[in-house]
Protein backbone atom coordinates (compact mmCIF):
# COMPACT_ATOMS: atom_id res chain seq x y z
CA UNK A 1 0.00 0.00 0.00
CA UNK A 2 2.87 2.35 0.84
CA UNK A 3 4.49 1.95 -2.57
CA UNK A 4 1.16 2.56 -4.34
CA UNK A 5 0.39 5.68 -2.29
CA UNK A 6 3.88 7.03 -2.90
CA UNK A 7 3.61 6.40 -6.66
CA UNK A 8 0.11 7.74 -7.37
CA UNK A 9 0.77 11.52 -7.19
CA UNK A 10 3.61 11.19 -9.72
CA UNK A 11 1.59 8.87 -11.94
CA UNK A 12 -1.31 11.33 -11.86
CA UNK A 13 1.00 14.06 -13.18
CA UNK A 14 2.65 11.76 -15.71
CA UNK A 15 -0.73 10.82 -17.19
CA UNK A 16 -0.84 14.34 -18.67
CA UNK A 17 1.67 13.13 -21.29
CA UNK A 18 -0.68 10.30 -22.29
CA UNK A 19 -3.48 12.78 -23.01
CA UNK A 20 -1.72 13.80 -26.20
CA UNK A 21 -3.11 12.36 -29.47
CA UNK A 22 -1.27 10.13 -31.87
CA UNK A 23 -0.10 7.32 -29.61
CA UNK A 24 1.19 4.58 -31.85
CA UNK A 25 1.84 0.88 -31.44
CA UNK A 26 5.39 -0.49 -31.17
CA UNK A 27 5.48 -0.99 -34.96
CA UNK A 28 4.82 2.74 -35.59
CA UNK A 29 1.30 2.27 -36.92
CA UNK A 30 -1.77 3.81 -35.34
CA UNK A 31 -3.20 1.62 -32.60
CA UNK A 32 -6.76 2.07 -33.90
CA UNK A 33 -8.46 1.28 -37.21
CA UNK A 34 -10.27 4.61 -37.32
CA UNK A 35 -9.01 8.14 -36.97
CA UNK A 36 -7.67 8.61 -33.44
CA UNK A 37 -9.64 10.65 -30.94
CA UNK A 38 -7.88 13.83 -29.85
CA UNK A 39 -6.78 12.27 -26.53
CA UNK A 40 -6.73 9.09 -24.48
CA UNK A 41 -10.13 8.71 -22.84
CA UNK A 42 -8.73 6.27 -20.28
CA UNK A 43 -6.13 8.85 -19.22
CA UNK A 44 -8.84 11.52 -19.05
CA UNK A 45 -10.90 9.21 -16.81
CA UNK A 46 -8.00 8.68 -14.41
CA UNK A 47 -7.14 12.40 -14.27
CA UNK A 48 -10.76 13.56 -13.88
CA UNK A 49 -12.76 13.63 -10.66
CA UNK A 50 -13.57 10.06 -9.73
CA UNK A 51 -10.41 8.60 -11.27
CA UNK A 52 -7.28 8.49 -9.12
CA UNK A 53 -8.77 11.34 -7.08
CA UNK A 54 -11.92 9.31 -6.45
CA UNK A 55 -10.01 6.31 -5.13
CA UNK A 56 -7.48 8.04 -2.86
CA UNK A 57 -9.81 10.93 -2.01
CA UNK A 58 -12.64 8.61 -1.07
CA UNK A 59 -10.48 6.56 1.28
CA UNK A 60 -8.88 9.69 2.78
CA UNK A 61 -12.31 11.21 3.43
CA UNK A 62 -13.46 7.90 4.92
CA UNK A 63 -10.48 7.92 7.29
CA UNK A 64 -11.06 11.53 8.32
CA UNK A 65 -14.76 10.93 8.95
CA UNK A 66 -13.99 7.82 11.03
CA UNK A 67 -11.48 9.75 13.13
CA UNK A 68 -13.61 12.92 13.16
CA UNK A 69 -10.84 14.98 11.57
CA UNK A 70 -11.55 18.02 9.42
CA UNK A 71 -11.28 17.61 5.66
CA UNK A 72 -9.58 20.41 3.71
CA UNK A 73 -11.60 22.10 0.98
CA UNK A 74 -9.28 21.67 -1.99
CA UNK A 75 -10.62 22.59 -5.41
CA UNK A 76 -7.89 21.26 -7.70
CA UNK A 77 -7.74 17.54 -8.38
CA UNK A 78 -3.95 17.45 -8.06
CA UNK A 79 -4.17 19.02 -4.58
CA UNK A 80 -6.75 16.41 -3.55
CA UNK A 81 -4.55 13.57 -4.87
CA UNK A 82 -1.49 14.95 -3.04
CA UNK A 83 -3.36 15.51 0.25
CA UNK A 84 -5.17 12.17 0.10
CA UNK A 85 -2.03 10.13 -0.54
CA UNK A 86 -0.23 12.08 2.17
CA UNK A 87 -2.89 11.58 4.85
CA UNK A 88 -3.23 7.90 4.01
CA UNK A 89 0.56 7.44 4.15
CA UNK A 90 0.81 9.24 7.50
CA UNK A 91 -1.83 6.93 8.95
CA UNK A 92 -0.97 3.72 7.12
CA UNK A 93 -0.11 1.76 10.27
CA UNK A 94 -3.45 2.65 11.85
CA UNK A 95 -5.30 1.82 8.61
CA UNK A 96 -3.61 -1.60 8.38
CA UNK A 97 -4.25 -2.36 12.05
CA UNK A 98 -7.78 -1.03 12.45
CA UNK A 99 -9.65 -0.28 9.22
CA UNK A 100 -12.26 -2.94 8.41
CA UNK A 101 -11.84 -2.41 4.66
CA UNK A 102 -8.03 -2.53 4.53
CA UNK A 103 -8.09 -5.27 1.87
CA UNK A 104 -10.44 -3.25 -0.36
CA UNK A 105 -8.25 -0.17 0.08
CA UNK A 106 -5.17 -2.16 -0.91
CA UNK A 107 -6.94 -3.71 -3.91
CA UNK A 108 -8.22 -0.35 -5.20
CA UNK A 109 -4.83 1.33 -4.79
CA UNK A 110 -3.11 -1.55 -6.59
CA UNK A 111 -5.66 -1.52 -9.41
CA UNK A 112 -5.60 2.23 -10.05
CA UNK A 113 -1.79 2.29 -9.97
CA UNK A 114 -1.60 -0.63 -12.42
CA UNK A 115 -4.09 1.06 -14.75
CA UNK A 116 -2.13 4.32 -14.70
CA UNK A 117 1.17 2.53 -15.32
CA UNK A 118 -0.30 0.55 -18.23
CA UNK A 119 -1.51 3.77 -19.85
CA UNK A 120 1.86 5.45 -19.40
CA UNK A 121 3.90 2.48 -20.68
CA UNK A 122 1.41 1.35 -23.33
CA UNK A 123 1.21 -2.13 -21.79
CA UNK A 124 -1.86 -4.21 -22.60
CA UNK A 125 -4.31 -4.95 -19.75
CA UNK A 126 -4.26 -8.49 -18.30
CA UNK A 127 -6.46 -11.13 -19.87
CA UNK A 128 -9.61 -11.83 -17.83
CA UNK A 129 -10.68 -15.45 -17.74
CA UNK A 130 -14.33 -16.24 -16.95
CA UNK A 131 -14.65 -18.97 -14.32
CA UNK A 132 -17.60 -20.36 -12.38
CA UNK A 133 -18.01 -19.93 -8.62
CA UNK A 134 -18.08 -23.39 -7.00
CA UNK A 135 -20.80 -22.35 -4.55
CA UNK A 136 -23.39 -20.59 -6.73
CA UNK A 137 -22.20 -20.86 -10.35
CA UNK A 138 -21.85 -17.09 -10.78
CA UNK A 139 -19.35 -16.12 -13.49
CA UNK A 140 -16.23 -14.44 -12.09
CA UNK A 141 -13.55 -12.86 -14.27
CA UNK A 142 -10.06 -13.51 -12.94
CA UNK A 143 -6.55 -12.63 -14.07
CA UNK A 144 -3.31 -14.42 -13.26
CA UNK A 145 -2.03 -11.43 -11.27
CA UNK A 146 -4.98 -11.26 -8.83
CA UNK A 147 -4.35 -12.22 -5.19
CA UNK A 148 -7.84 -13.68 -4.93
CA UNK A 149 -11.49 -12.89 -5.56
CA UNK A 150 -14.81 -12.83 -3.69
CA UNK A 151 -18.01 -13.84 -5.43
CA UNK A 152 -20.38 -10.87 -5.28
CA UNK A 153 -23.42 -13.17 -5.27
CA UNK A 154 -22.64 -15.67 -2.47
CA UNK A 155 -19.61 -13.95 -0.86
CA UNK A 156 -17.43 -17.06 -1.24
CA UNK A 157 -13.76 -15.98 -0.99
CA UNK A 158 -11.07 -17.65 -3.11
CA UNK A 159 -7.36 -17.14 -2.54
CA UNK A 160 -4.97 -17.10 -5.51
CA UNK A 161 -4.51 -20.90 -5.73
CA UNK A 162 -8.23 -21.65 -5.30
CA UNK A 163 -9.16 -18.96 -7.83
CA UNK A 164 -6.85 -20.49 -10.43
CA UNK A 165 -8.38 -23.94 -9.87
CA UNK A 166 -11.93 -22.75 -10.72
CA UNK A 167 -13.43 -24.20 -13.89
CA UNK A 168 -13.41 -21.90 -16.93
CA UNK A 169 -16.95 -21.21 -18.13
CA UNK A 170 -16.07 -20.87 -21.78
CA UNK A 171 -12.99 -21.22 -23.97
CA UNK A 172 -12.44 -17.63 -25.07
CA UNK A 173 -10.69 -15.32 -22.66
CA UNK A 174 -11.56 -11.63 -22.68
CA UNK A 175 -9.41 -8.53 -22.37
CA UNK A 176 -9.83 -6.52 -19.18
Amino acid sequence: MRANLEALPGLYRELATVLQPGRRGSDGRSATRTAPIPCSLDAVDLRARGGIEGVVGGWARDLCEREQWSIPDYTSIVAIVDWSCGILLLNLTMICDEHPAVREIADELRAVRAQAERLITGEKPPIRIPVGCRECGNILKVTLDMDGIRCPRCQQQYDHADMLSLTPTRRAATAA
